[in-house]
């Protein structure tokens, strides 16, 4: 099977790193600036937001899948699944179900919700591929960043004149006053519900409790995504826009998380938790797999510019990959593991 995998790359064609760089996205931030400054600059914990402040961002799509539970055309999705002729009566009894226990966690606060924010000086490092974080406008001044976020780019073949993206092509260059966002929120108190149900031998009840603390930290991070956009950095103040326009993603900039398809490498979660101290102020802890804990976490990278987007990096070559490495500091074949899923090539 793994022989097979590796056949089929091979009739594909891969830029070489410097290609994929002469053909990356070139974004005047002249014509099109960076946004302002923030106006909440440093590290902000989030401890104020309740779950009732959440509810109304919660997308419910996810929970249905959780429960393998989809209708047919034309009625995918909530709440359209619920006049799906085979699943929805059972999904309408699943969702009420939901809701009462939605309602009692509320009410006796088995759960709660914290999380940390930071919103620091940046620009792209000389060579396009990174983007340095710096404590204020001094050290950005001075050139000594504080840390560095480390890209990876698209070296796939397009049939098309599009470029190859990194995420560092949404930061502007050193001489722009530019900035870049983060945060880590949890949900807490699911484990103590879990061991509870557990005991009961109740394992439909833990599964519940596990798929609406997925639930309620996903909306808080919207709900918490929306406050950075208007208030905390302060660059979309007039945005009008619903719960529901807000999980169309109709709002200016982006939020991909470390380990996902635009940068899906979860080491540099441990850049992000050492700037933001996830751990010490928030309690966010990262195991060595680097998956968060609780498992009711999530952490993205926020970007404000209007020609950041969502993309999937896809396989790499290993030009790219000694490159990242170097970066990095780390060892070629440590770096190899951790990049494994996404390598054009079979490792040593």
């Amino acid at each position: 099977m793994r022989e097979d995998y590796y056949a089929g790359l091979e009739d594909r064609y891969f830029y070489t790193f410097d290609q994929a760089k002469e053909a990356k996205l070139k974004i005047d931030f002249d014509a099109i600036p960076p946004a302002p400054t923030p106006t909440k600059m440093g590290i902000t914990v989030i401890d104020d937001v309740s779950l009732s402040d959440v509810v109304p961002y919660i997308d419910w799509n996810p929970f249905f899948q959780t429960w393998e539970l989809r209708g047919r055309y034309p009625n995918r999705g909530y709440p359209k699944i619920f006049d799906d002729e085979h699943v929805g009566s059972e999904a309408k009894k699943l969702f009420d179900e939901a809701q009462k226990m939605l309602n009692k966690i509320i009410a006796d606060k088995s759960m709660n919700l914290k999380g940390v924010v930071g919103l620091f000086p940046a620009n792209r490092s000389d060579d396009g591929e990174d983007v340095h974080i710096y404590v204020d406008e001094a050290s950005r001044a001075a050139g000594t960043p504080m840390s560095t976020f480390c890209m990876l780019r698209q070296q796939a073949e397009k049939e098309s004149d599009d470029p190859y993206l990194s995420q560092a092509d949404f930061i502007a260059p050193a001489g722009y006053n530019d900035h870049i966002g983060m945060f880590a929120v949890s949900c807490f108190g699911c484990d103590a519900l879990v061991k509870y149900y557990e005991s009961e031998n109740d394992d439909y009840s833990k599964i519940m409790c596990q798929a609406l603390a997925d639930r309620f930290v996903e909306a808080f991070a919207e709900h918490l995504h929306r406050t950075i956009r208007t208030e905390m950095w302060g660059y979309a103040k007039d945005e009008e826009l619903d719960e529901a326009d807000l999980l169309k993603i109709k709002y200016a900039g982006i939020r991909p998380a470390p380990g996902y398809p635009s940068q899906p490498d979860h080491t540099e979660k441990q850049t992000m938790w050492e700037i933001i101290k996830a751990k010490e102020l928030a309690g966010i802890e990262l195991s060595d797999s680097l998956s968060m804990m609780p498992a009711s976490s999530v952490s993205a990278l926020v970007f404000a510019h209007p020609e950041s987007q969502y993309f999937a990096v896809g396989q790499i070559g290993k030009d790219q990959v000694e490159s990242y490495a170097e970066r990095k500091k780390f060892e070629l074949s440590k770096m190899e593991r951790w990049l494994s899923p996404i390598l054009n090539y079979e490792r040593d």
